[in-house]
């Protein structure tokens, strides 16, 4: 047996781990011997897996982000290797004879040859061998019966899938069969996949050194069947946790299970050291936990701390490194934050016509996601609209329109400030960095600032807010920038590239406007910037700092003047 590896993998091509043979892809290329490493060239696991393609599916019957999947391998051959024969009569085995499947309720799909690659022959008949007709084979193609790789390049091969019969009540009566579209009467259980290509960069297909077997049963999936459940939501995985949201389960399916879903993914990236983020796996990480928070306004659900809990307690016996003292205040800062700008955000959202065009859509939902958050995906399905190349399109236009105005804005931060400043625009220079950080506490993290200029006499700061900030929110800024003054806090300089500052979630432009060495201030730990300077030492030399104006600077972006004394 052979422990899950983390969600985050080695392999610096996938975010994510989405699949049980990610961790011996070295072994099964031929890279490495995995009787050196492991003992044996006959492995299996439980392995972590999340998987985002079919995020909008999620909270239907059958689909997950996070899922384990159960798998056995053998790698390469020798006189105990074992292939497609050895495979299927492991398959066959588990299936009927240890866990009492019906052999009449199997059927087999196969690979019909494609791309250069025969029909898999040999499969039917082995199949045939065990007792299963050949009106219960079926052939398909690359789309259904060809695994791999899981990035563009890899190993990869044939499959043949193992598909049961759940009866008519859940569909077809007649001509209907693996792979239907009209029906959920078939489900696949267990995919074994015969390993023994390699994808190469121009999309050909060559033969890999040796020949592997890789399976995957979802573990899901298989317990729903076994219980006699409908979805897998309604299996004893899921019990408690859908009875901690609430008792509504029935009225509101699609909220409960996405919440499920989604708490328990989270639970498991922040466990692997996801932080939620703009980028990459922060960013799927965001956008599980803030679909959760959209779906627990409309359960009438106060809070996910006890959702976490309840997952944490589930999963603990099995996976006793998850932490809830280290998870939950991962999840609820974010919960907090979203909180935030939910309300205003689904506002906006609401005051688009539903009428408008692709254009003019997609120039609103950028505004939507400078000003709140909200990521594009969200935006589409809070509005109920499936997403168009045209849609995206002119999302992306004004994405690149915001960019030129941030280089701008850089441009101005490091020029605002002249090299023969003064004592005191110092002091003032500092304070932007403590007013950033207090901008994107008070009214959300999609706070940026796009310019800035400082003078002998005040600061100059513009930043991305959609509309005006009321009395109590400048008030709340102007306490916490000098509350962090007063903390008499240190202020230092380290010099790093451009993607060390963004791992450590330093504040930042665009890259095209850093070489590659750049100087990264901190004002203790709660500003961390790139920035040329200059700063005082420590955060008690800029003084009592005071707002002297709030307003619009254009559209979509706030000005503050203040100063210090």
């Amino acid at each position: 047996m052979v422990p899950s590896s983390s969600l985050v993998p080695d392999d610096d091509t996938v975010l994510l781990t989405s699949a049980g043979m990610q961790q011996f892809t070295p072994h099964i290329s031929g890279e490495r011997d995995a009787f050196s490493d492991f003992g044996s060239i006959h492995l299996f696991s439980i392995q972590k897996c999340f998987r985002t393609p079919d995020i909008e599916e999620v909270g239907d019957d059958t689909h997950h982000t996070f899922f384990e999947m159960m798998g056995n391998w053998s790698i390469g051959e020798n006189e105990e290797g074992y292939f497609k024969e050895g495979s299927i009569d492991l398959a066959f085995d588990f299936f009927v004879n240890e866990i009492g499947l019906e052999k009449e309720r199997l059927y087999i799909t196969v690979f019909k040859g494609e791309k250069g690659i025969p029909m898999d022959e040999e499969a039917v008949s082995i199949w045939k061998n065990k007792g299963i007709p050949q009106e219960r084979i079926e052939m398909f193609g690359v789309e259904d019966n060809f695994w791999g790789p899981t990035s563009t390049t890899g190993p990869c091969g044939p499959c043949s899938e193992i598909h049961y019969d759940r009866g008519e009540r859940y569909g077809c009566k007649e001509g209907c069969g693996p792979n239907c579209e009209e029906c959920r009467r078939f489900v696949e259980l267990w995919n074994l996949v015969f390993m023994e290509y390699n994808k190469n960069e121009d999309g050909s297909f060559s033969k890999l050194p040796q020949r592997n077997v890789d399976t995957g049963i979802g573990f899901e999936r298989l317990v729903a069947l076994l219980q006699e459940k409908d979805s897998t939501y309604e299996t004893d995985i899921f019990d408690s946790v859908i009875k901690e949201i609430g008792p509504r389960y029935e009225e509101q399916k699609e909220s409960y299970r996405i919440i499920a879903d989604h708490m328990r993914g989270a639970v498991f990236l922040v466990s692997d050291g996801v932080f939620p983020d703009n980028k990459e796996a922060g960013y799927i990480l965001r956008r599980i936990i803030r679909r959760a928070v959209r779906h627990k306004k409309r359960v009438g659900l106060s809070s996910l701390e006890g959702v976490v809990s309840r997952i944490v307690e589930v999963y603990h016996e099995w996976y006793p490194e998850l932490s809830k003292d280290e998870i939950m205040p991962v999840i609820t800062e974010e919960e907090k934050k979203f909180e935030k700008t939910l309300q205003a955000g689904v506002k906006e959202l609401r005051r688009i016509k539903s009428d408008v065009s692709s254009e003019e859509l997609g120039k609103e939902l950028f505004f939507i996601y400078q000003s709140y958050g909200f990521p594009f995906e969200l935006s589409l399905e809070e509005l109920g609209l499936e997403e168009t190349d045209k849609i995206k399109e002119f999302f992306n236009e004004e994405f690149a329109k915001h960019q030129e105005v941030s280089r701008k804005g850089a441009e101005e931060k490091f020029g605002g400030l002249k090299k023969e400043a003064g004592e005191k625009e110092v002091r003032l220079h500092t304070a932007t960095h403590l007013l950033h950080q207090a901008l994107r506490e008070v009214l959300g993290d999609h706070v940026q600032q796009m310019g800035s200029d400082i003078s002998e006499k005040r600061l100059r700061f513009d930043f991305s807010h959609p509309e005006k900030m009321t009395p109590e929110q400048v008030k709340e800024v102007e306490d916490l920038v000098n509350e962090k003054v007063n903390a008499a806090m240190d202020v230092f300089k380290e010099e790093m590239t451009y993607e060390e500052a963004l791992s450590c979630n330093a504040l930042a432009f665009f890259k095209e406007e850093y070489g590659d060495s750049i100087s990264v201030y901190s004002v203790g730990d709660f500003s961390k910037e790139v920035c040329g300077g200059p700063h005082v030492k420590n955060s008690i030399e800029v003084g009592e700092f005071k707002i002297l104006k709030e307003e619009s600077s254009s559209s979509g972006i706030r000005r503050i003047k203040a100063t210090v004394n």
